[in-house]
């Protein structure tokens, strides 16, 4: 079937603001702002089953519904901080096929009544950037962003800001912070964002992929949108495969596309002729999936991933072949989360710190078991109690490897090297 997010890749030049009307760009918004409210839109989209594509799959309606009609004013801000290593989709999007991404942001901001949205970008996107300024240019002088949009009385304005290179900033509350000025550090919860976000006014915050699907819905409805996908997760979703396979790169497949298919249909297969390990199911953050039959041959979808012990998440799997290590692998992303871990919170602060220590002594061959059981019990006892989901995620490859893939530490503790 024909692209309906990667659209790029089926029509030259969509980039281009000209070539993007042509093949129906901004009826959508057009339809939203002239001939629906903005709770018919709230509804839409709550119909549809869209569900957030950042990672958390919360419902994109409910969480827009959650906006107070009684504070003001409101604000959308789409979260393009793409830090999460493994995870590529989002810039291709804004590179590629801007500038529906940004008739979401402002059919988004129309739903919620904001008449200001911003772009938070990760700090390295300086490129992205520039060229979205440019495309709110373009709108701007087109008439689809500004004052009185269509004729009607609705006015929009969108705006670019660049963080500083800061994982942290992923997690929305940080973002808001760091949108104001502030340390990127996340708030404590509740009061959420919808209630209290940007300066202290109810803000809806959402990826960027998840923005992009908006314009398709309003456009050809909720039925049609929920037709695609499985029931519990309706559309398409981008999904970006790297590691140890021939084809990297971002394949958008409906919901529900085996690891199987995505890994050997389109992926090419694994490098080397080898066979499959292990399944990171959502990049760094992820649970570690033991690549059996049954993995394999599981639809990647939100329930059905959570059957593997996993998270569907940002759908960034990576893919670790049978000549890796899996004491090797949770020492890389321990090493980035300590890196990129905040301090504010004591949990993920000094079990992270502990996690690297413990880690580095069993690389080095140091009492492996004896430090493999307390490295388990440190990111255990880590769960549930960190500020915002970073500590968690540092955990997840952490526990899992080590409940799941046993012989690689007895390996590593008979002084095996690595693959």
């Amino acid at each position: 079937m024909a692209h309906l997010l990667l659209r790029h890749r089926d029509i030259p030049d969509i980039g281009k603001i000209d070539i993007y009307r042509k093949n129906g760009g901004f009826e959508a918004l057009k339809k939203a702002v002239t001939q629906m409210k903005p709770q018919d839109v709230i509804e839409a989209v709550k119909a549809s089953g869209l569900r957030g594509r950042g990672g958390a799959g919360f419902p994109t309606g409910v969480k827009w519904g959650f906006v107070p009609n009684t504070i003001w004013p409101h604000y959308v801000v789409a979260n393009a901080d793409e830090s999460e290593p493994g995870t590529f989709k989002d810039r291709e999007i804004m590179e590629s096929n801007p500038f529906q991404f940004l008739e979401g942001v402002a059919i988004a901001a129309y739903a919620v009544g904001a008449n200001t949205a911003y772009i938070y970008l990760r700090g390295e996107f300086w490129s992205v950037a520039a060229s979205l300024d440019e495309k709110i240019a373009d709108m701007e002088q087109a008439g689809f962003l500004g004052e009185r949009l269509f004729g009607t009385d609705y006015s929009l304005r969108i705006y670019t800001h660049l963080g500083a290179g800061a994982y942290i900033c992923g997690e929305e509350t940080a973002l808001l912070e760091s949108i104001e000025g502030k340390r990127g550090q996340p708030r404590i919860r509740p009061p959420f964002p919808a209630v209290y976000g940007l300066y202290g006014k109810p803000t809806v915050v959402n990826n960027v992929e998840t923005l992009t699907n908006v314009p398709l819905i309003i456009v050809n409805g909720a039925d049609w949108y929920k037709s695609l996908g499985t029931a519990d997760s309706a559309g398409v979703k981008i999904f970006s495969l790297s590691g140890h396979v021939n084809k990297p790169g971002n394949y958008e497949l409906p919901f529900g596309t085996t690891y199987r298919e995505l890994i050997y249909t389109y992926g090419g297969g694994v490098t080397d002729g080898r066979k499959v390990k292990a399944i990171l199911s959502a990049g760094a953050s992820s649970a570690v999936i033991v690549a059996d039959d049954k993995a394999l041959d599981t639809p990647m979808d939100y329930a059905s991933v959570r059957t593997l012990g996993a998270d569907l998440g940002s759908a960034s799997v990576i893919v670790i072949n049978d000549s890796v290590r899996m004491d090797w692998v949770i020492n890389k992303t321990i090493h980035f989360f300590k890196h990129e871990s905040c301090g504010k919170c004591t949990p993920c602060r000094d079990g992270t710190y502990w996690m690297l220590h413990l880690i580095e002594r069993i690389e080095r061959g140091e009492d492996v078991e004896a430090n493999t059981k307390l490295l388990h019990t440190v990111a255990k006892q880590m769960q549930n109690k960190c500020l915002c989901p970073l500590g968690e995620f540092s955990t997840m490859a952490v526990t899992t490897a080590i409940e799941r893939f046993p012989a690689d530490f007895k390996a590593s503790a008979e002084g095996g090297k690595h693959g």
